[in-house]
């Protein structure tokens, strides 16, 4: 079996209080985009499961990756067999994008299928959340309000259909603890929901990302980057998650196209919407 994880963009982030456990309650708008890995299942050729990754590098040891966690998760609560796991890595890492995660919880939905399951997926999102707190997310793959640590999920009728994505992965990795030190959990002032309905083109003033101050000061060429797309003609531009990828929503890809080509020699990608 065959499928091809996708990654994610979040839609503003406000990181609104730290908790007692040490970890911090946000809200954001997860959006899943058309930027993907492939991963592949077979049934094990010999006793034990493998993996085996292409593509981008893949700096962990084989147990310690997503996907065999996901592997070994599903092992430990349900009848699943060895098997050889292929990983095509493209969506990169250490970019907010969730890749890891998008493979992790696709591991999960594809062992349900191969092996006659029958998990809802209530349940998967529940055990994927073991292994990540965007996990869940993956599992429904649709635009969602996440609040929490970023497993609490609720659907939201967000469309960005017929627009395009610019997508700029510069070479610098922003380590997601590193980022959760520097920020300030601020209470939320407005409702990112309510913000995210009106025109995109007004999004600037109202959707923010609360890494993007103190990440920037870290990352001065982050800010520069940003800078660039919305000079470029976006209607938002905005990095994602804790970085370290930057992106900009267009209503042209011609623009698009512009704006790509000034990035020589950078990790960008346009993605219709």
């Amino acid at each position: 079996m065959i499928t091809f994880p996708n990654a994610k963009i979040n839609l503003g982030l406000n990181i609104v209080e730290r908790r007692a456990d040490g970890y911090h309650n946000l809200e954001t708008v997860f959006y899943p985009i058309g930027l993907t890995d492939v991963l592949e299942i077979v049934p094990a050729h010999d006793c034990e499961s493998t993996l085996t990754t292409y593509g981008n590098p893949v700096d962990c040891p084989v147990e310690k990756n997503l996907v065999m966690k996901a592997l070994r998760l599903m092992q430990q609560h349900y009848d699943v067999p060895e098997v050889d796991i292929y990983l095509y890595k493209h969506i990169p890492d250490g970019a907010g994008l969730g890749g890891g995660s998008s493979d992790a919880s696709s591991t999960m939905l594809m062992l349900n299928d191969m092996f006659n399951l029958n998990i809802a997926k209530e349940e998967l999102a529940h055990l994927a959340a073991t292994l990540g707190a965007d996990c869940p997310f993956f599992i429904y793959n649709q635009p969602m309000m996440a609040t929490g640590i970023g497993d609490l999920l609720t659907p939201i009728n967000v469309s960005l259909n017929g627009l395009w994505l610019f997508l700029v992965k510069p070479d610098v990795s922003v380590p997601t603890k590193v980022a959760y030190s520097r920020v300030t959990p601020t209470p939320s002032t407005s409702n990112l929901v309510d913000d995210l309905e009106t025109p995109v083109i007004h999004w600037q003033e109202t959707v923010k990302n609360d890494f993007e101050p103190s990440v920037f000061a870290a990352y001065p060429e982050l800010a520069k980057i940003k800078q660039r797309i919305e000079n470029g003609g976006a209607l938002y531009a905005s990095m994602s998650g804790s970085g370290s990828s930057i992106f900009g929503i267009f209503d042209d890809v011609n623009m698009a196209e512009i704006l790509k080509n000034s990035f020589q020699n950078a990790n960008c990608h346009i993605i219709a919407l």
